[in-house]
């Protein structure tokens, strides 16, 4: 009575095992025609169906059981790995679009701003103030017209200056040499004027005035440091000037214009939008009188400059 009451047990458990290897079978068929499992998992899930058919073959119960109970585990294995697997959820790729949409935007904003700034380096600037000479220019010198003497007094070294320019941007890290200094190119028209001097044909008595002045006419480069900053110092380096004085070097020697060295310093601030002020120093230097007329000296005061 003991042997039938065993085998009763065993065939109830075999039973209840073959019929939930049956559901966990097809319920991963049913999930496999939705989404497949992994290679690995069902070669092993069908080798141990195969084992198991093996099984029923032979006249052990156990053997039999123990190859249902491996493919049910294979195949439960299998079911969580495919859960398990990771998936792009449609919205993260959405996300990942806008923000490499945003950086698109970003890099082109910020290539914008900077040519903008580039642009607003270029400057057009009115300047004034001090003017003067290492000494007087001697406009009309002491010579004799027809058996006239002529006696110039009253002549000045010191006056003033009024002039205008435009600065040319042409590079804002000097060719890759220096980050933030900038070079431009510089035209620059100023207008000295010395005051007025009294001629005199001392024969006659015949007393004439007359106005000394000059008209500068430079090209130059200059270099501004602080690319990017309100406060932008700046340098000129040397540069070329051609100088046109009124009155003429001699009554008998009509001679008017020399060429000069030009140098400079000075410092802009950008006060408001592209507003500027600013002051500078400058000085033209020559290697020679122009027939005894000297046209070597000094500009300052200070400027206000448009950014464009």
């Amino acid at each position: 009575m003991t042997h039938n009451r065993n085998k009763l047990s065993l065939g109830i458990a075999l039973a209840t095992l073959t019929m939930a290897g049956a559901l966990v079978s097809t319920a991963v068929v049913a999930d496999d025609a939705a989404t497949p499992a992994p290679k690995a998992a069902k070669h092993k899930a069908a080798k141990h169906k195969a084992e198991a058919k093996t099984a029923y073959a032979s006249p052990s119960k156990v053997d039999i059981l123990e190859a249902q109970l491996r493919a049910m585990q294979d195949e439960v294995a299998a079911l969580r790995s495919q859960v398990r697997a990771p998936a792009t959820p449609v919205a993260s790729v959405d996300a990942q679009k806008v923000q490499d949409l945003d950086a698109r935007v970003a890099t082109v904003e910020a290539t914008s701003a900077k040519q903008t700034s580039k642009a607003k380096n270029h400057m057009i600037y009115f300047r004034g103030g001090f003017a003067g000479n290492d000494s007087v220019m001697v406009a009309t010198t002491s010579t004799n017209i027809n058996g006239n003497s002529i006696a110039n007094t009253g002549m000045h070294k010191e006056g003033w200056n009024f002039g205008a320019g435009i600065d040319f941007s042409l590079t804002d890290n000097m060719f890759g040499l220096m980050n933030k200094t900038e070079l431009l190119g510089e035209l620059d028209i100023n207008y000295v004027d010395l005051g007025t001097f009294s001629s005199t044909i001392i024969d006659s008595g015949t007393r004439t005035n007359a106005a000394q002045s000059m008209l500068r006419i430079t090209a130059a480069p200059k270099i501004k440091f602080f690319e990017g900053s309100k406060l932008r110092p700046w340098i000129i380096p040397v540069g070329f000037t051609m100088n046109v004085i009124s009155p003429p070097s001699q009554v008998n020697a009509i001679t008017e214009l020399m060429p000069a060295m030009h140098f400079g310093t000075g410092v802009d601030y950008n006060i408001w939008k592209s507003i500027y002020i600013g002051t500078d120093v400058r000085y033209n230097m020559a290697f020679s009188t122009l027939n005894g007329t000297n046209v070597n000296g000094l500009t300052a005061g200070g400027s206000v400059g448009f950014g464009f």
